[in-house]
C-alpha cells in the first residue's frame, strides 16, 4: 500500500501495477546507489524543488512522479501544490513542490521527471487534437501502439488531453485489420468468423474501399474503420452508412488535416503519434537548499 493507491485506482489505474513498474525503472536505474548524490552531499542535508513548465501544455502523470519520490525516500519527502493531472499550464507555473533530504529528491528526480514528461506530453498532444475537433462530433481516440509497458499510463494520458480510449489489449474487442481479410478471404467472412467465435464481443473491421463498407453494413456490422481514404471519400461513406454503423478514420493523419476529416462526418479519428513518437514535455525541477 502506498499514499498514492486510492487516486490511481480512482484514474483507472491499478496501484500494484504502477508501483511494479516505478520499482522497476528506480531498479534501472539504481543497481548500486547514487553514487554523485552519496559523494557530494551530506546526509543530513535538507532542500525542497519545485517542479514547474517551461511551456504551454497539459499536465499527467504527477502522481506517478509523486509516487517516485515517495518509493525512493518514504516518509521523509513532503509533496505539496500539486496541480491535478488535466491540468492546462502555462510557461513558469509551478505544477508540485518536494521537499525533504537532498540525497533523496536527486536521486528520484530523473525518474520521477521521465514519468511527468512523457505523460504530460502525451496530455499536451491529445488536448492539441481535440482543440483541432472542436465543434464537430468526431473524437481523438488513441491505439495500442503505446510503448511496450506503458500502455495504461499512456492511455491515462490520453484521458487527461481530452482524448477517448480505444482497446487496451488484443482481448477486448475484435479489430479485423488488412491481413486478418486476406486470411479469412474478405471483409464478410472475416466479420462472420468472429462472430461465430465471439458473439458477445465487440468488432470492427477495416475497410479500404466503399464496395467492402457497403458488404459489411449489409450484413449489420456496426462499426468500421476507414483505413487511407482522402476526404471526399470518407465524406461519401459517411453518406452511404447513414448512421447504421459507427465509423474511425484511420492511416496517415495530420494535425493539420483533423478538421477536414472531421468535417466529412466520421464519429472518431485514430491517431497513433498521440503515443508512438510524441514530443516530451518541458518540466523542470529548480532545487534549493535548506
Amino acid at each position: 500500500m502506498t499514499p498514492y493507491d486510492d487516486e490511481l485506482a480512482a484514474a483507472g489505474l491499478d496501484p500494484a501495477a504502477v508501483l511494479a513498474q516505478v520499482r522497476a525503472a528506480l531498479a534501472e536505474d539504481l543497481p548500486g546507489g547514487d553514487v554523485t548524490s552519496l559523494a557530494t552531499i551530506a546526509a543530513d542535508a535538507q532542500g525542497s524543488g519545485v517542479f514547474a513548465a517551461r511551456e504551454a501544455g497539459v499536465v499527467a502523470g504527477l502522481g506517478v512522479a509523486a509516487l517516485v519520490f515517495h518509493e525512493v525516500m518514504g516518509d521523509t519527502v513532503q509533496v505539496t501544490d500539486r496541480v491535478a493531472d488535466g491540468t492546462r499550464v502555462r510557461p513558469g507555473d509551478v505544477v508540485m513542490r518536494v521537499s525533504g533530504p537532498i540525497r533523496g529528491l536527486l536521486t528520484a528526480e530523473r525518474t520521477a521527471l521521465n514519468y511527468a514528461s512523457h505523460l504530460s506530453g502525451v496530455a499536451t498532444a491529445t488536448s492539441h487534437w481535440v482543440e483541432a475537433l472542436a465543434g464537430t462530433s468526431a473524437k481523438v481516440l488513441d491505439t495500442r501502439k503505446t510503448l511496450p509497458t506503458y500502455r495504461a499510463l499512456q492511455k491515462y494520458a490520453v484521458r487527461c488531453g481530452g482524448g477517448v480510449n480505444h482497446r487496451f489489449s488484443l482481448s477486448d474487442m475484435a479489430m479485423v485489420k488488412d491481413n486478418h481479410v486476406v486470411a479469412a478471404g474478405g471483409v464478410v467472412p472475416a466479420f462472420h468468423a468472429v462472430r461465430a467465435a465471439y458473439p458477445d464481443l465487440r468488432v470492427e473491421v477495416e475497410v479500404t474501399d466503399l464496395d467492402q463498407l457497403r458488404e459489411l453494413l449489409d450484413v449489420g456490422c456496426t462499426e468500421i474503420l476507414l483505413d487511407n481514404m482522402d476526404s471526399p471519400t470518407m465524406a461519401e461513406a459517411v453518406r452511404i452508412t447513414a448512421g447504421r454503423a459507427t465509423l474511425e478514420a484511420s492511416g496517415g493523419l495530420t494535425l493539420e488535416r483533423a478538421r477536414e476529416v472531421a468535417e466529412t462526418g466520421v464519429d472518431f479519428i485514430s491517431v497513433g503519434a498521440l503515443t508512438h513518437s510524441v514530443k516530451v514535455f518541458d518540466l523542470g525541477l529548480d532545487l534549493s537548499e535548506g
